[in-house]
């Protein structure tokens, strides 16, 4: 699938970080999802994680979160050189974000085939109303991001019981 191999080797890096964060944010209570942006070469610039209940805020998806701090220490809303790594299929909200964004490329685990806005049930990025064409690589650590959330909400709904 990679003809890159040094490149696909980043990738699981940085979506490995991105899966420690969803397990933070998962401990916290919030839904597991993590994200990490990066430079075109690798550098780490930010990262997010959800916090959705924490900070009371409908946007604290992790993907917003991160693209926030990206543009703080940036200092540019225009992150054309950056790479998004994000543990699930980004949502309508973040998938229009990151396209106004101007985001290099977006870098995620597994499809969400209930929200997803990228693939799986709607398809932002490649939509007329796109401004922007980002780059997309899914299935990165696929299998660990996928286990992860499985085993947060069946916990959870133990919990609940």
């Amino acid at each position: 699938m990679f003809t890159n191999y040094p490149e696909y080797l980043m990738y699981r890096q940085w979506m490995s970080r991105a899966l420690e964060l969803a397990k933070i944010a998962g401990e916290a209570g919030e839904i597991p999802v993590g994200a990490v942006i990066t430079d075109a070469s690798g550098n780490f610039i930010a990262q997010g994680e959800n916090r959705k209940e924490r900070d009371q805020d409908p946007t604290a998806h992790a993907e917003i979160v991160a693209l926030r701090n990206a543009a703080q220490t940036l200092q540019t809303w225009r992150l054309h050189e950056c790479i998004l790594y994000v543990t699930l299929e980004p949502c309508p909200m973040c998938a229009g974000a990151i396209v106004h964004a101007r985001l290099k490329k977006l870098v995620y685990g597994v499809d969400d085939t209930k929200t997803g806005a990228i693939r799986s049930v709607l398809n932002i990025p490649d939509s007329a109303a796109s401004n922007h064409r980002l780059r997309v690589v899914g299935g990165i650590l696929e299998s660990a991001c996928r286990q992860h959330l499985q085993d947060w909400f069946a916990t959870r709904r133990m919990q609940n019981k």
